[in-house]
């Protein structure tokens, strides 16, 4: 049940709003002085404040009031607090929202928007612990993450990230295949290397063969090794990138672009760990971890024929999958200042531009961009010009430069007959009323304070 604590010195006041709000079921707990509601807050935990602004006899100044306020903001900065007087004073309203006071309401009140008033905020105020809870135990699942494992310096940030480095650090220790996919360019070779470094063989060799960049006729003797002779060329013999990852680890990326032939030859390497260089019929032993990556849909591939179901079902007993760069958003400038180096900043502008950007090429064109920005840029911070990135980027970040400029006051400000119409409909709740004009509290607050607007 939620808590809310009254302060006032009017005994008549205090009752009625306990007894309001216990047919709402909300729990209040009164103090009649700014001192003793001080202590009630230190004794309890409360989920709002409802206050007085006058105490003493013949008192109408609001200072005590402001003084009370200003004593719970230091102590409690998250606490929302509602400003209640029977005496009106905007300006001081207003100085108290500016303050960060949550309401301010006129005596006599009305119930129901009393009541819709202070559900809003407890239901926000919860909101706002709950996500700081979640974000404290994420940072801390992240010192976790960092300090019991090799991350091999990956630069990240945001959560779908931290779940497949999390899943990675956990499969790493099992002696099985593991297969990353993802688009080009999202770091999978990264991934790769996290669980080598944290496996059971991180000891050992991790090498590295990308089966795109290699023609078909030359992958199995890459692969495999081949001796003098068994082809074209081949004037002596040389090992594969099997022998050298021997006691380690493997990695194959685009492995859709294995031929037909070398598929069956990695079949059997990995479930006997027995292979042939080309042109030999000598059988070699291996232990190998195998780690694999790619971008095509291989599920497509064996349906069309072009990758065997038997080798992907043995590559792929655990997958990850890599999202790309525009999937995990707030990983975008954590990478954009890793690339760009130390002494450099990026303008406000700059960032949006990153931000609204699609990345097509994922981090490696972030990357990309960032150090040919580093380059070519005048000064140390790098403007949205500076990026080199496409107009409609550039154009996103103006317009939101644009927007968080006039959000505060509007381009189409509403006039003095909105607002009154607009306060008179949500009988005088500032905050309700705000919604409605679509501004915040505190800027409607100053529109009125300009404009002379009382409320109702």
């Amino acid at each position: 049940m939620p808590t809310v604590l009254i302060i006032d010195d009017n005994a008549a006041v205090s009752v009625a709003l306990e007894v309001l709000f216990s047919l709402h079921d909300i729990e209040a707990l009164r103090a009649a002085s700014p001192e003793a509601g001080l202590a009630l807050l230190e004794q309890h935990s409360v989920d709002l404040v409802l206050q007085d602004m006058n105490f003493s006899a013949d008192t109408t100044s609001g200072e005590e009031g402001t003084a009370l306020f200003r004593a719970i903001r230091a102590r409690h900065p998250d606490l929302p607090v509602i400003l209640l007087t029977a005496w009106t004073h905007l300006n001081a309203a207003v100085d108290l929202i500016k303050a960060g006071a949550a309401d301010y309401l006129a005596k006599p009140w009305d119930d129901n928007k009393l009541i819709a008033t202070v559900n809003n905020l407890i239901e926000l105020g919860q909101a706002k612990r709950a996500l700081q809870q979640r974000v404290q135990a994420d940072l801390r699942q992240r010192r976790e993450l960092e300090h019991g494992h090799d991350l091999r310096g990956m630069v990240f940030q945001d959560q779908a990230t931290e779940r497949v480095i999390h899943l990675a650090c956990q499969v790493a220790r099992a002696d099985v295949p593991v297969l990353i996919s993802g688009p080009n360019g999202t770091g999978k070779e990264r991934i790769a290397e996290i669980i080598q470094a944290n496996s059971a063989v991180r000891g050992g060799p991790f090498v590295v063969l990308n089966c795109g960049a290699i023609p078909s006729e030359l992958i199995e003797a890459e692969l495999f090794g081949a001796d003098a002779g068994a082809y074209t060329g081949a004037s002596k013999a040389r090992e594969g990138k099997f022998e050298a990852a021997d006691g380690g680890t493997l990695f194959l990326d685009e492995i859709g672009n294995l031929p037909l032939a070398g598929q069956m030859k990695l079949l059997r390497v990995l479930e006997t760990g027995r292979f042939e260089r080309l042109g030999s019929n000598r059988e070699r032993q291996v232990k190998v971890r195998v780690i694999s990556a790619t971008n095509a849909d291989l599920q497509a591939m064996i349906k069309a024929g072009t990758f065997r179901e038997d080798l992907f079902y043995r590559l792929n007993v655990i997958e990850l999958r890599l999202p790309p760069l525009a999937a995990r958003p707030l990983d975008i400038l954590p990478l954009a200042m890793h690339f760009l180096g130390a002494g450099k900043q990026l303008h406000p502008d700059a960032q949006a531009a990153l931000l609204a950007h699609a990345w097509p090429g994922n981090v490696r064109e972030l990357k990309n961009v960032m150090m040919r920005a580093g380059l070519l840029a005048s000064g140390d911070v790098i403007k949205v010009a500076d990026l080199g990135l496409p107009p409609a980027s550039a154009s996103a970040s103006m317009s939101t430069g644009a927007a968080s400029a006039s959000s505060d006051e509007g381009s189409r400000e509403p006039d003095r007959d909105a607002i009154s119409l607009a306060l008179s409909r949500a009988g005088g709740v500032v905050a309700q009323a705000a919604a409605e004009l679509g501004l915040s509290r505190q800027a409607l607050y100053r529109r009125m304070e300009r404009l002379g607007i009382v409320r109702p």
